[in-house]
């Protein structure tokens, strides 16, 4: 699978369902990378990286990628 911008409500439904992991940008650099989606509404993207590693992204200033499966 190739890396694919998430855009629209089914594109991080999927990656939610998925489990898969996700880079994110702000301001063109990587402020995130290897978390997976938990929850996410048309504000917020919130992505868990470890146990207690949470981050509440805005979605309308970050892009979302779902990273290439190895």
């Amino acid at each position: 699978m190739a890396n694919r911008k998430l855009l629209i409500d089914r594109d991080f439904q999927e990656a939610l369902d998925r489990q898969t992991a996700i880079r994110v940008f702000q301001n063109d650099h990587v402020i995130s990378s290897g978390g997976i989606i938990i929850r996410f509404d048309d504000r917020l993207v919130v992505i868990q990286s470890g146990v207690s590693d949470i981050s509440y992204l805005d979605r309308d200033s970050c892009e979302f990628f779902e990273m290439k499966r190895r």
